[in-house]
């Protein structure tokens, strides 16, 4: 048995068919954890869908008609960048459950992990970048609401800016963002998080790795979390196809490591979310995934 739960439903995919975003990839990152017996079944729980109250808690009442009825306009779905349908808005309430299962979880036993969500460039009244609901501000918001934290903290390591996170909590004393991201890429608009960290095109594992251990020491000292959301996206790596950063599968460990282990060692509890991958080559996305699992594995191991 692992130390921690994997979170997952069948429901993660965003029946999408064929397109950049792999939605299978829940499923088959599933069966690659069970195939290397690296889980067992027993490791793995299946949320249930976030309420719409929980949803509410972050999300406009329009955009979330739009989504249940099914009326989004032309221009929702030019932004969302992912065909609509029944079982797209499923799995995006699917997901936001998911990362609050995985926060609560989280606050038990040290680390959750939910092995979708992510999807950051949801904002309150729209969506954008194939993410309809901010399942990491819901998350947050639904904890807040029943007391169980009163300030959390936002590791967002995705190659693309965390937009709609930013957006949602600024001017938020309670919730501190930072988002680490290739500057030249998607969104072209880049709210401001609390720290932003904007590297260049093609930034390796060196200059990734010491400037996010700069920024992560630089926001635990000015901020102390009772919860930490990693953001833990596999596109810093250098054979994703919307990404153009240069990280190896030893570098995106070492991340996972540098931030897991940051709030290991503060007794901060962590909530690992997915978020992006689009390697030419599925595997490697789904590789990247599972050894962020193992190194949520390893942290836990240390004690301490």
């Amino acid at each position: 048995m692992l130390p921690f739960r994997l979170i997952y439903h069948r429901g993660y995919d965003l029946n999408l068919g064929p397109h950049v975003f792999p939605s299978q990839k829940y499923k088959w990152l599933r069966g690659y954890l069970l195939a290397g017996h690296f889980a067992e079944e027993a490791d793995f729980l299946a949320p249930a869908p976030a309420f719409d109250e929980d949803i509410l808690l972050v999300h406009r009442p329009e955009w979330v008609e739009k989504l249940t009825s099914g009326t989004l306009t032309y221009h929702d779905i030019l932004l969302l960048e992912v065909p609509y349908s029944r079982r797209m808005v499923e799995a995006f309430w699917l997901a936001a459950g998911g990362t609050i299962l995985a926060a609560r979880l989280a606050l038990e036993q040290g680390i959750g992990f939910n092995l979708g969500g992510g999807f950051h460039h949801a904002f309150p009244d729209h969506g954008e970048g194939f993410c309809a609901v901010n399942d990491i501000a819901v998350a947050i918001r639904r904890l807040q609401a029943d007391g169980a934290v009163r300030r959390a903290m936002v590791v967002d390591c995705d190659v693309h800016d965390g937009n709609g996170t930013a957006a949602i909590f600024a001017n938020d004393p309670s919730v501190f963002t930072l988002s680490i991201h290739q500057a030249n890429n998607y969104p072209s608009v880049k709210p401001p998080s609390n720290i932003d960290i904007n590297l260049p095109d093609r930034a390796g594992d060196e200059e990734y790795l010491v400037r996010l251990g700069n920024g992560c020491r630089a926001a635990l000292s000015m901020f102390q979390p009772e919860l930490l959301i990693y953001v833990a996206g596999a596109d810093p790596f250098q054979g994703d196809q919307l990404g153009g950063l240069s990280l190896t599968f030893e570098g995106l460990r070492e991340r996972d490591r540098l931030v897991l282990g940051m709030a290991h060692a503060q007794r901060i509890p962590a909530a690992i979310v997915l978020a992006g991958g689009y390697a030419r080559e599925v595997e490697d996305t789904i590789t990247i995934h599972a050894n962020t699992a193992a190194v949520a594995k390893e942290v836990m191991a240390q004690g301490g």
